[in-house]
């Protein structure tokens, strides 16, 4: 048991959905909270997650297919936060538990939210009127991971049905209970019933954490101690609280909430976070000032850097982003050796034009994403009703579509302009257009080229540049990516 988690006598931030983001964990953090929650992820989104180190914010990033970010982690709460999920399914859960418990303190399951996006397919407090899922899902991850199991109920219509369930949910062997002291169908205008949180802590043995005090009884840090006590419970979970003014954690007492949303937008910048998910959390602190014109101001910025602007954090943002874009260089050029495999004169994507044209194709489309954690660059180059793309991802879209039109060109067998490569009878337009007009001298066909690739290909200079990026990427790399490459999707 020496350095997992403990729930005894502690205060977290309770998991809240669209706020219980990195950088509002950190910022309770470093307020006093005890344990933080991230807010409920559902476990079908998260089993198709690959966990992927980012080296250039230094988290871990949990990216869904498409590329979104479905838990963001670093290393200053891995010992501090717990995973919750939303599940109705043990081996489902246990993916999921198994895929995070390295980079996380515990694994929570969420059995108390009555809202639709969690109670459908049987989740959150939709689990509460089936008692055998509960007890097969924990006891499967209680077996499963190496990290403590908790779990976050509400209260049932009557005591005795309360109480007999925490009794089997403690027989599985989770490590704390979380008790949210309102009804399912009870909203947080209706008083929290402290009553039947006590009666569950004398039934018990295990921590029992309080949650549901914000609006009635914690509007400060030293109302905490008096919700523990009227609730009789080990340790408190506070949600609206922390999200008004994540201060409430600490023991000097509340700060100016203005200070307390530039502190959380360092860390919303810091971290990459999603701008209309850092818009979400300072309206929640701005409350009735929503209205006020920094309110305005927040609402209709679509960018972190807008944001940044409405609180006169331009500067902080500008170094931040000088920081990240060094690191981003760094990985770069750190992953790619300085080998020069091409020579100036021509590109593979040159080279897949000159193909097209020769064998009656319509010219190449390319078609560029950017991925949103690094803002790296992926292409897809469609040929003759077929596409192709690398699996490597770069760190400029002229230098995305050279990678696909690599992986294409070896594909399809054509010889891509390589040093020391066999000619392969494909002219670069200049030598073409000099063939078909004959009497045109070398300086005038020189002119022609440069003319007709400035709207093709970029200046001559231009595609310098994309050879000084082009020969950075190893032999070993575009093999690997070769290997992987998508065709015909």
């Amino acid at each position: 048991m020496a350095g997992r988690l403990s729930f005894s006598n502690i205060t977290a931030l309770a998991p809240m959905v669209r706020v219980g983001t990195l950088p509002m964990r950190l910022l309770a953090l470093d307020y006093g909270a005890d344990v933080v929650y991230c807010e409920e992820l559902i476990d079908i989104k998260m089993a198709l997650c690959q966990r992927q180190v980012n080296d250039v914010l230094q988290t871990v990033d949990f990216v869904a297919p498409d590329d979104r970010v479905m838990f963001r982690t670093c290393e200053r709460e891995k010992d501090r936060v717990v995973f919750q999920m939303g599940t109705a399914d043990p081996e489902r859960a246990l993916t999921v538990a198994q895929l995070v418990e390295k980079d996380v303190a515990a694994i929570d399951v969420n059995m108390g939210c009555p809202k639709e996006y969690s109670t459908k397919g049987g989740m959150g407090a939709a689990l509460l009127s089936d008692p055998d899922k509960i007890e097969a899902i924990l006891r499967t991850l209680v077996a499963g991971v190496s990290k403590p199991v908790t779990c976050k109920i509400r209260i049932l219509p009557s005591l005795e049905e309360t109480l007999s369930l925490v009794r089997r949910i403690e027989k599985t062997g989770v490590a704390a209970i979380a008790v949210h002291g309102r009804f399912k169908e009870e909203r947080p205008r209706h008083p929290v019933h402290c009553d039947y949180i006590q009666a569950v802590a004398q039934a018990v043995s295990i921590p029992v954490i309080a949650n549901g005090g914000s609006l009635d009884l914690v509007k400060s840090n030293g109302d905490i101690q008096e919700f523990r006590k009227a609730a009789g419970a080990s340790s408190v979970m506070l949600a609206r609280a922390a999200m008004w003014n994540p201060s409430v954690f600490s023991g000097q007492g509340l700060l100016p909430v203005e200070r307390v949303m530039e502190e959380y937008l360092k860390y919303a910048i810091r971290y990459d976070n999603n701008p209309f998910n850092t818009k979400y959390c300072l309206c929640q602190m701005l409350r009735d000032k929503v209205e006020s014109p920094l309110g305005k101001q927040v609402q209709s910025a679509q960018t972190n850097a807008e944001i940044s602007e409405a609180y006169g954090l331009q500067d902080f943002y500008r170094q931040t982003q000088e920081q990240l874009q060094a690191r981003r260089d760094a990985v770069q050029s750190g992953s790619r050796p300085d080998r020069r495999e091409y020579p100036p004169q021509i590109t593979p994507k040159m080279f897949l034009l000159e193909w097209s044209r020769k064998e009656k194709l319509e010219q190449p489309l390319y078609e560029t994403v950017q991925r949103c954690q690094d803002r790296a660059f992926q292409s897809t180059v469609t040929v003759a009703e077929r596409k192709y793309r690398s699996t490597l991802w770069e760190k400029s879209k002229k230098f995305a579509e050279q990678a696909a039109a690599i992986v294409c060109l070896r594909v399809l067998g054509i010889p891509e302009g390589r040093i020391g490569e066999e000619d392969s009878g494909l002219v670069c337009k200049r030598k073409r257009e000099a063939k078909l007009n004959g009497a045109a001298d070398e300086e005038g066909s020189k002119k022609r080229h440069v003319a007709e690739d400035q709207q093709e290909a970029g200046s001559e200079a231009s595609k310098s540049l994309v050879f000084r990026q082009l020969s950075l990427v190893s032999s070993e790399n575009l093999l690997v990516s070769l290997a992987k490459f998508v065709s015909c999707f």
